[in-house]
């Protein structure tokens, strides 16, 4: 089938499920995940018509966005502290921010290069040690912090849902929301404005995602791989 067919496929899925969970298909980010491809596939993928890409490596942030200026890139893996100049100066939206270290040097970088950087704060909704981000209960606090950076605006909340299991994917999907919401309602309205980003959701559990309110999915190996043909 080709990397360019499953993108198309793949879109008009993400816009058959919007519709069928009566949401506006414009409202959900289909982000194509090329960290398992050369710049080549991520090529192909942009032909069919992708314009965001996610990657989870610095090297291969910089590299991706050289080879194709006119896309977007969002970086969705564990963020180093000593790669952060690197993400900053190429990532539109960074997916991953946990720590509020980390927070304050984005905001650093971000203000040497002259930018205001997007970020979603990661949150840890399963409990599952696996997995990285910050404990529900704290993701206020850091919300908030993060937001009284002058160089830094929160767009939302992301989260990894458990492998392997449709209900407890959707449970965490769920509480994302939720505390969506609750944090949402918690700041001043000119933060709360902007605060409209969930990123939940990928190749094998989007569709529970959508369901619960996701406005991006992270889908690579059902657009990347064969196994998804």
């Amino acid at each position: 089938m080709g990397i360019a067919k499953r993108y198309v496929r793949e879109r008009a899925r993400v816009d058959e499920v919007c519709q069928h969970e009566g949401r506006n298909p414009d409202e959900v980010l289909l982000l194509a995940v090329s960290k398992t491809v050369d710049v080549e596939g991520a090529r192909d993928a942009y032909r069919a018509g992708a314009r965001t890409f996610g990657e989870n490596r610095p090297d291969e942030l910089v590299r991706k966005a050289a080879a194709l200026p006119d896309a977007h890139w969002h970086f969705i893996g564990n963020i180093q502290s000593r790669r952060i100049p690197d993400i900053v100066a190429h990532a539109d939206l960074i997916h991953s921010l946990y720590q509020a270290r980390h927070a304050h040097k984005i905001d650093e970088a971000a203000g040497k290069m002259g930018k205001v950087q997007d970020v979603l704060i990661e949150v840890n909704v399963s409990g599952e040690e696996s997995k990285s981000g910050v404990a529900p209960e704290e993701a206020l606090s850091l919300v908030q912090e993060a937001a009284a950076l002058p160089h830094l605006r929160v767009r939302g909340l992301m989260t990894m849902a458990p492998q392997g299991d449709l209900r407890a994917a959707r449970a965490s999907f769920e509480g994302l929301k939720s505390l969506h919401e609750q944090i949402k309602a918690a700041l001043p309205a000119d933060q709360a404005i902007s605060f409209d980003q969930i990123s939940a959701g990928m190749s094998e559990d989007w569709k529970e995602a959508v369901a619960c309110g996701s406005t991006i999915v992270r889908i690579g190996r059902a657009i990347f791989s064969e196994e998804f043909e």
